[in-house]
């Protein structure tokens, strides 16, 4: 049984900064890429960043790039989300995923596994 569960989320001025969590309970977690992925209400979910295996390959949506920054420690089966400069418009719940494929993707249908999500909320 796969779990990932994301911490860091809460309240936050714009501007300011929140790190993000997700602890994989996965023994492949270290050959798994790995997702951020954001839904905001009354929207689609949509990509925010994903890292390869390695922790070498990286993507990010253009609406965060140059803000947020996305790493991993294998050795505590973790995938961080960091988010700096933060807007209104990022509030969000956050969740991560995690992929078979050793390469970061954007693509949700590539994700097998997803967390539970956790709420960033953005005040102007």
């Amino acid at each position: 049984q796969v779990q990932l569960v994301e911490s860091g989320g809460g309240l936050v001025q714009a501007g300011g900064s929140l790190r993000l969590s997700c602890a994989a309970s996965v023994r492949t977690f270290s050959s798994a890429s790995m997702g951020w992925f954001r839904q905001a209400p009354g929207k689609e979910r949509e990509f925010v960043a994903s890292i390869s295996w390695s922790g070498v390959g990286l993507s990010y949506a253009d609406s965060v790039k140059g803000r947020f920054t996305i790493s991993r420690d294998n050795a505590k089966n973790t995938v961080y989300l960091q988010m700096n400069s933060l807007k209104p418009e990022d509030t969000a719940a956050y969740y991560c995923a995690a992929a078979p494929s050793r390469y970061s993707s954007r693509y949700q249908s590539e994700y097998d596994y997803w967390g539970q999500g956790t709420q960033v909320t953005v005040s102007s």
